[in-house]
């Protein structure tokens, strides 16, 4: 950013709620449907189909209002939010207004700028203010691509489809702030299983409220939107590029008018899309078919005791228990299944750091490789720490490991079932060593000299040979504790 200037920045994020079916129907919420298949009376808005509430909606928004430390409203009522679009086939959006489901609150995250090549400066602990958390229904997708160019079709199977909004404080003062944020809360959803958190397919979108000042300024600047960003990635750009072009605005002479405005990533800008409305554009009252939602402060009680640990707290006691160090303890714990996975194979091995280095090195670099998540992987957690314990009791060395592992990804075998079949047993029996190396010694009269006159880096060579000799299945550390003996001696 510009010296001499600050950017404030508050975040809108939709988070489609994990249910069968949608908010106020049955019909279902399964991505990927024919157009137009999902629909019913009520979700289409034909006249006299009423509504009725989801309580799954209900229990889903309550996870994650505790989740975000917001307070839970025993009473809030749903209002009509009236705009005209193609894709809302009633002509209104049933969301919520002067009394959400949930508001006040705070979460304290890890965030930090990153070089060029986008890797962490330094981790920082802030605090981001929650305004609310209210539940609405989506509207339908208007689709541009198909056909005649002149054309717009519209796909209503996502109109009702039950959302989250998760509205921020304008708090927000970088573009990686806004990125660590997201992330964060796309985990902690994730992680409570409200939420599938897969932007690609719409079950999360963010708008970014974004306005410039001069550093000091109490005042804030005219903002404008960025609607419906559905990549991490083109949010944290989106937003740069936002704040570069306010600056050069207001320096240039020009006036920042109140705007809501589209990403294109092919070209790296944001365009117009139309003037920004206020509250009173949109006429809220309370919807007549619908009565207060109510919950009890028992049942928000209840809720609490069903709340599994949460990605930050698991986060911390990994560093505390594991003795992991902030990256890695942000790697193990992104998916609520990685962080069980490591958890089951750090049991199972007896060894945390041996478990933390095989999963980050080995094991997240083949699945990237082969496209395919955590949940896919052949390699049980167990059998993983199985693997641990064998080069633990020296069964197998590190190398065959290597060659194990591999074996074990491919077909999902267990480790010792492998060993077993492919003769991999560790040689750790010193009089076969020693014969195996006094015939390497013997072979190699010219490297003999060498290293008894004073070249010792040939060392390397003969360990390579005797692991070649032997097949790789000598004792690393025997092989070199009696080289040395002999080649001294």
């Amino acid at each position: 950013m510009k010296a001499g200037w600050e950017a404030v920045i508050g975040l809108e994020v939709h988070a489609q709620l994990n249910t069968k079916s949608k908010i106020f129907c049955t019909c279902s919420t399964e991505f990927g449907q024919e157009p137009n298949d999902n629909t019913c009376a009520v979700c289409l808005g034909l006249p006299g189909a009423l509504p009725v509430m989801n309580r799954d909606v209900v229990v889903n928004a309550g996870k994650a209002a505790l989740a975000l430390n917001l307070r839970v409203n025993t009473e809030s009522i749903f209002a009509r939010k009236n705009y005209f679009y193609p894709d809302l086939p009633k002509g209104y959006q049933i969301s919520q207004y002067d009394k959400p489901f949930s508001e006040l609150g705070k979460v304290e995250i890890l965030t930090s700028q990153r070089d060029e090549g986008g890797r962490p400066i330094e981790w920082q602990l802030k605090s981001f203010g929650l305004t609310r958390a209210h539940i609405e229904e989506d509207a339908g997708k208007s689709v541009h691509d198909i056909g005649d160019p002149d054309k717009t079709h519209v796909n209503l199977n996502r109109a009702g489809t039950p959302l989250l909004e998760i509205v921020s404080e304008p708090d927000f003062r970088t573009s990686w702030e806004a990125y660590d944020y997201v992330a964060f809360l796309r985990r902690t959803l994730q992680y409570i299983g409200v939420c599938n958190g897969n932007m690609e397919e719409g079950n999360l979108r963010c708008d970014a409220n974004v306005s410039v000042r001069p550093a000091g300024q109490e005042k804030l600047g005219t903002r404008a939107e960025i609607k419906n960003v559905n990549s991490l990635r083109f949010l944290q750009k989106a937003i740069d590029y936002e704040i570069d072009r306010q600056i050069a605005l207001i320096e240039a002479g020009g006036e920042m008018v109140q705007e809501t405005r589209l990403w294109n990533e092919k070209e790296g800008k944001t365009y117009t899309m139309r003037s920004k409305e206020d509250a009173h554009d949109y006429r809220y009252f309370p919807d007549p078919d619908l009565p207060a939602l109510e919950v009890s402060a028992e049942w928000i009680e209840a809720l609490k005791a069903e709340m599994p640990e949460l990605p930050e707290a698991r986060r911390q006691r990994f560093i505390r228990d594991y003795e992991l160090n902030t990256d890695e303890s942000f790697t193990l714990t992104g998916e609520r299944a990685l962080a069980d996975y490591f958890e089951t194979a750090v049991k199972a091995s007896g060894n945390h750091r041996a478990a933390a280095n095989w999963i980050l090195s080995e094991l997240l670099r083949e699945l990237r490789n082969a496209e395919i998540e955590i949940g896919g992987c052949k390699i049980k957690a167990q059998d993983l720490g199985a693997m641990i314990r064998l080069i633990d009791d020296k069964t197998i060395s590190g190398k065959i490991a290597k060659d194990v592992f591999a074996e074990m990804f491919a077909s999902g075998k267990a480790p010792a079932e492998i060993v077993k079949e492919k003769g991999l047993v560790q040689i750790t029996d010193t009089s076969a060593i020693e014969k195996i190396v006094d015939d390497v010694i013997a072979a190699n009269p010219k490297e003999v000299e060498g290293y008894r006159s004073g070249k010792a880096a040939l060392i390397g060579f003969f360990v390579g040979q005797v692991m070649k000799a032997s097949g790789g299945k000598a004792n690393p550390k025997a092989v070199n504790e009696i080289l040395k003996a002999k080649l001294e001696a």
